[in-house]
């Protein structure tokens, strides 16, 4: 059984870098044109998935910061001020329109 271990950790290795070169934007793949990295990882079984994982695609530094498509961290929804902004003019709105419907109610009662 541990005989082949090593063609399986291969196999999952091509296995992977495959499906994350097909899963790469085109924007993101750096040297070669995307078709061209798929027959490289698959012609050659080792070095190929291996170039892939270092070379092939712009990686990503983690930590802080905006991401690659201008996006940032996840924001709680408490710390996100565009929510807290979009609560206080749903509030503000609601208030209008009770003194609105409550302006109406004296009209009508006169």
């Amino acid at each position: 059984m541990l005989r082949y271990l090593p063609f399986l950790l291969i196999i999952a290795l091509t296995i992977y870098a495959f499906i994350d070169c097909l899963n790469t934007p085109e924007e993101e793949v750096k040297h070669l044109p995307k078709a061209m990295w798929v027959l490289i990882i698959l012609l050659f079984s080792v070095v190929g998935p291996v170039v892939w994982l270092f070379a092939g695609k712009k990686r990503v530094a983690s930590g802080g910061g905006r991401g690659p498509r201008g996006r940032g961290q996840w924001v709680a929804p408490d710390d996100n001020p565009e929510f807290l902004k979009s609560l206080r003019e749903e509030q503000e709105n609601k208030d209008r329109e009770d003194r609105d419907k409550g302006r109406d109610k004296d009209k009508d009662s006169d």
